[in-house]
């Protein structure tokens, strides 16, 4: 695949790698936030969801000024479409890193309800299905694809768990309603994280095989994509 990579298609390339990158660094940088109670580096994140939104921007104006100018064939006009869904994707993982910033400065006024340690677990997930996906990009590994859309399930495992949980809560102590709200909406910022995770590794088998997986529990399970 390599080969079709000229110098547009290799800044292309770049910044959507670039874009991957800040957003693992948002997401991460917002689960820290709320950890540590750190409402400062809460507001970095919060300042720097612009700098997620000029890459996407970027991104759109590379791929349509690419396929105007160049006549790209079926290889390249697929790695044009996949990247601008993949940065599609990850503006809204940047967007997901926004609102638990923003949640956890609320939350950094009172108590912790409870140690955070499912959140931090769940995000990690979440982050290396993000990591995964994008490394696919560069390597063209279905394997490795497939295996983060298989992981999918115990994000979701998790993020369940927390809900029962955090219902508990509140059912047992009503006092403790907000800031169990305050989590759940958290918990589901990461299921969402995870999810964008798994729709960008579907588009790499896309780049890679030519074969849409996205409603095929079958293709999901195969190795044979």
């Amino acid at each position: 695949m390599k080969r079709f990579f000229d110098s547009e298609l290799e800044t292309f390339r770049s910044n959507l790698i670039l874009m991957g990158e800040t957003s693992i660094r948002q997401v991460r940088d917002a689960v820290k936030a709320l950890v540590e109670s750190d409402v400062a580096l809460a507001d970095r994140v919060i300042a720097a969801d612009d700098e997620i939104d000029t890459l996407e921007v970027k991104i759109d104006e590379e791929a349509m000024r690419y396929m105007n100018l160049r006549a790209p064939i079926a290889t390249e006009l697929r790695l044009v479409i996949v990247g601008m869904k993949a940065s599609h994707d990850l503006e809204r993982v940047g967007d997901e890193a926004t609102s638990i910033a923003k949640r956890a400065v609320k939350l950094s006024a009172e108590p912790p309800l409870k140690p955070y340690i499912d959140l931090p677990r769940m995000a990690g997930i979440a982050l290396e299905m993000l990591r995964d996906a994008l490394d696919c990009f560069l390597d063209g590994d279905i394997e490795k694809a497939l295996a983060v859309v298989r992981r999918d399930a115990e994000v979701d495992a998790i993020n369940k768990q927390l809900y029962r949980e955090l219902s508990s809560f509140m059912v047992e102590n009503p006092a403790t309603t907000t800031r169990a709200l305050e989590l759940m909406f958290i918990s589901k910022s990461i299921e969402r994280i995870a999810d964008h995770a798994t729709n960008i590794a579907e588009e790499m088998v896309f780049l890679a095989r030519a074969k849409d997986i996205r409603h095929s529990e079958e293709l999901k399970k195969s190795a044979n994509v």
